[in-house]
């Protein structure tokens, strides 16, 4: 078992905290002033933040997570539990998986994918290795999101080895 993911799960952190942490906040990135995301057509700050954001936009470090933070529980967090009846049953590893994942692609592919799927029949290493199959843009596999669905790299924890972790 991974003893950074252990060392993660042992912190103490609520959900929402974890996931921005160790997975979001170290995944996205932060950018305190808006830019204009030309892959996405769109103005982003933040942690990936899209929603409402313009042209010449800034928020300081603190602003930043706690925009993330919001935005985790009330529109991904809350959903993920009316779309998967047994999120709140499972460890908090996979919990927290999911959310990063569903923070990435959308509730509704998360809601709509063979790991939430697993969630709902309590299958939890199952939906942990289903949330890998999301390593792809364009239709090609993306090492980025590889490593970020999977096992991380030498700075950060992937979800798998986290969602894993929570389980052993």
């Amino acid at each position: 078992m991974s003893k950074r993911a252990k060392a993660a799960l042992a912190s103490g952190l609520g959900l929402v905290v974890l996931t921005a942490t160790y997975l979001t906040v170290p995944w996205e990135g932060v950018e305190n002033r808006a830019y204009w995301d030309s892959l996405g057509r769109v103005w982003t700050v933040c942690a990936g933040e899209t929603k409402g954001v313009k042209k010449g936009d800034y928020y300081t470090d603190a602003q930043c997570l706690k925009k993330l933070e919001t935005r985790l529980e009330k529109d991904f967090r809350q959903p993920l539990r009316k779309c998967i009846g047994t999120f709140d049953a499972a460890p908090i590893s996979v919990q927290a998986s999911m959310l990063d994942l569903s923070y990435n692609i959308g509730t509704g592919a998360a809601c709509s994918s063979t790991a939430a799927r697993r969630m709902r029949e309590r299958v939890w290493e199952g939906a942990c290795h289903a949330m890998t199959a999301f390593n792809r843009a364009g239709g090609r596999v993306v090492e980025g999101l590889r490593k970020r669905r999977e096992y991380g790299d030498a700075q950060r924890i992937g979800e798998l080895e986290l969602c894993l972790a929570g389980l052993r």
